[in-house]
């Protein structure tokens, strides 16, 4: 697949801050890439430069083609773009939102209340039409942000947090309607702290860390290279650590639980009962979220 995205040594920084230290990265043409990281890992730099907010500071960046610093608005008339923030024009009604937007891309009226109601009925908000922004519900004005971002068939969508802060049936809505995009051909890219949500629907995706990549590839490969196939997790005690490090498993201590990663927990609960007989452990399919608090980490990013 051809390549949609292609940076090689990307760097940013602001005075003597690396924000982006160096990365290569390439996101091909039909695939929902994504960025996951800790917070100030790099990832909202990078899609800043990406979408032509912010100019690099060094290393070579193509976006559809073209080079963000000599193309900018080219770029940006391509670009299909859904922040972080919620920042709906309040003085519009739903459709009125979709209308005034496509104005910025010399969109004929007639062609333009067209699409305003497709996108609608395509985000579920068709009987939202005419209602003030205000009135929405949180979920719904995502919905409409998203609808906002295709208002141009744009070749490339760009998500930051595209579900922060929805409940769960309004987050299940926006997925199955990213997945229809890239059905269509779309080609996305998003940045996300919900991992189950980057597991769901990432073909491939990044995590960063203090402006550097530390691994790429397809989630479930991810799990498997880094964390194994199970984890076993057990109620943290001295006489079990103890007991794992006379067997000489390797565990890590989370909280007051410790987590054991294994392709086989039936084998490592065997050990346990006979051996270090904890009073209580379980055992649950390995995450991308097991693979990001070990790259990461697990203290706190403010």
């Amino acid at each position: 697949m051809s390549a949609i995205i292609e940076a090689a040594d990307l760097k940013k920084t602001y005075g003597t801050i690396i924000a982006v230290d160096g990365i290569r990265f390439e996101v091909r043409k039909g695939e929902i890439f994504g960025f996951l990281g800790p917070n100030g890992a790099g990832k909202t730099t990078t899609m800043k430069m990406i979408t032509c907010v912010s100019p690099r500071t060094s290393g070579a960046l193509r976006v559809l083609g073209l080079d963000p610093d000599k193309n900018p608005a080219e770029i940006k008339g391509r670009l299909g773009v859904v922040p972080q923030e919620t920042n709906l024009d309040p003085d519009f009604t739903c459709f009125g939102n979709l209308f005034s937007y496509s104005r910025y891309f010399d969109i004929p009226q007639e062609e333009a209340a067209k699409k305003a109601d497709e996108l609608l009925a395509f985000v579920q908000l068709q009987e939202k039409r005419d209602v003030a922004v205000e009135k929405l519900s949180g979920g719904m004005k995502r919905r409409l942000i998203l609808a906002r971002a295709l208002v141009n068939n744009p070749d490339l969508l760009i998500l930051d947090e595209p579900t922060i802060g929805l409940d769960p049936q309004a987050r299940h809505l926006i997925w199955e309607k990213l997945r229809s995009l890239q059905a269509q051909g779309n080609t996305i890219v998003m940045s996300t702290h919900y991992l189950d949500e980057a597991a769901r629907l990432c073909d491939r995706l990044v995590i960063m860390d203090n402006g550097k990549i530390l691994v790429e590839g397809a989630p479930a490969d991810l799990v498997k290279q880094h964390v194994g196939h199970e984890m076993v997790e057990v109620e943290k005690s001295a006489e079990v650590i103890t007991c794992l490090r006379d067997l000489g498993i390797p565990f890590e201590e989370t909280g007051d639980a410790i987590q054991i990663a294994t392709d086989s927990s039936r084998e490592i609960a065997r050990i346990l009962l006979e051996k270090c007989k904890p009073e209580k452990f379980t055992t649950r399919p390995a995450t991308l979220e097991d693979v990001f608090l070990k790259l990461t980490g697990r203290t706190l990013r403010e």
